[in-house]
């Protein structure tokens, strides 16, 4: 049975609204507005957004966060049977912390120009040099992840 499909019906759509509850969350904090959810046996069991104004720390990118969440709940580094919906194409850091994490699926959102490390600069998930592979399907609901990361930085560019 294809990953996206449970009794039939895709699912990842349900996930990736979830994942955009959760940009919302991080534009409210006035964070750029990325939001990720990693579920496991048809559940959440980590959801996140990206919180690097807020802790001061460059690396506190909603994956990396949501990654640090589902090892917690599962007790292992090691997400082997989890699936992560991130609004936003991840970066090379998240694509290396996901493939470091044995994740098997990714499904992102929008593309990334400046910094996507799946499919738009580079394709680490796909590099048969590294020991894991990760399979991904990208652009899931895309006008309204991106949209929400473009009406983000309108306002931004609004105020100054």
């Amino acid at each position: 049975m294809d990953p996206f499909e449970m009794f039939g019906q895709p699912t990842h759509d349900r996930w990736m609204r979830l994942a955009l509850e959760e940009a919302r969350a991080a534009a409210a904090e006035d964070e750029v507005p990325v939001g990720a959810v990693v579920v496991a046996a048809g559940r959440v069991i980590a959801s996140a957004h990206n919180q690097r104004e807020q802790l001061a720390d460059p690396t506190a990118h909603a994956e990396m966060i949501a990654l640090t969440q589902a090892a917690a709940a599962l007790g292992s580094w090691r997400l082997e049977g989890c699936t992560l919906y991130v609004t936003l194409e991840p970066c090379p850091m998240c694509a290396g912390a996901i493939v470091q994490a044995r994740v098997p699926v990714v499904v992102w959102g929008a593309a990334d120009p400046k910094a996507g490390a799946v499919e738009t600069l580079y394709r680490l998930f796909d590099d048969a040099r590294l020991n894991h592979r990760v399979q991904h399907t990208g652009h899931v609901m895309e006008e309204a992840c991106g949209g929400i990361l473009s009406e983000f930085f309108r306002a931004k560019r609004t105020k100054t």
